[in-house]
């Protein structure tokens, strides 16, 4: 992990990095080191990036309450350059979009496609993580939509994730995955979703072995979550990995 420019602002440090090919944002609180100190991984949506303000706000929340957080770049986006494949999945979407068509099958096998190109890469942050002075304390995952694909992912084989805010997100390539998923689950549904079908999501949720898992369904489209929903999967999060 190769540390770049630091920025600190009301109470927050702010470090970039990369760790192999990918390039990544830590957030905690400024001052003394402190081992132990609980972590969440922060995951964007398709055609955003590691400092989307949604997210970074999120980090800062998260930094206020004593985590430390961390955001990647995944794969074909931010600062990462395009294979050609995420830049024909870009089109065909585009596409459909306009003829009304549905897209659901094209989303869901390019995010499965980007969860292992993507999941590796939390490993090796993790793993440097956990080598610098800080070391890691309980590792929680949150992400919706294009990085829900890359969290069930990583939770089905990372034992150091304990517990998941995931959702907007469905299709059968990631229900054997959600079978292994055991830790403690909060999954988020929009109800009038047309890119994921609600019966999807709900199929993906009902594949969840973990025995303590909450669902969450909102009227409303893809990107019509609630602010109060999204505050309260933080909270959620806080109180697993805070106990």
């Amino acid at each position: 992990m190769r540390f770049g420019e630091r920025t600190v602002s009301d109470g927050a440090a702010q470090y970039r990095f990369t760790c192999g090919d990918a390039p990544g944002v830590l957030w905690r609180p400024a001052g003394a080191m402190r081992p132990g100190r609980p972590l969440v991984l922060l995951g964007h949506g398709g055609g955003q990036h590691k400092l989307a303000p949604g997210l970074v706000a999120r980090a800062r929340r998260f930094v206020a309450d004593g985590f430390a957080a961390v955001a990647l770049d995944a794969p074909g986006h931010g600062e990462r350059p395009r294979t050609a494949a995420d830049t024909r999945f870009a089109g065909e979407v585009g596409e459909l979009l306009l003829a009304g068509r549905p897209v659901s099958a094209w989303v869901v096998r390019h995010s499965t496609g980007l969860a292992e190109r993507a999941v590796p890469e939390w490993t090796a942050v993790l793993d440097a993580l956990g080598e610098e002075g800080e070391g890691l304390g309980p590792v929680g995952y949150w992400g919706l939509s294009l990085s829900s694909g890359t969290g069930i992912t990583l939770a089905a084989a990372e034992p150091r994730v304990t517990a998941a805010v995931f959702g907007l997100t469905g299709g059968p390539s990631l229900v054997e995955a959600a079978g292994r998923v055991t830790v403690p689950v909060e999954f988020l549904v929009q109800w009038d979703d047309t890119l994921v079908p609600r019966a999807t999501a709900l199929e993906l949720f009902g594949a969840f072995a973990s025995p303590v898992r909450t669902l969450h369904a909102n009227p409303g489209g893809h990107e019509d979550v609630p602010e109060v929903q999204l505050a309260a999967s933080e909270a959620a999060l806080t109180r697993h990995l805070l106990p």
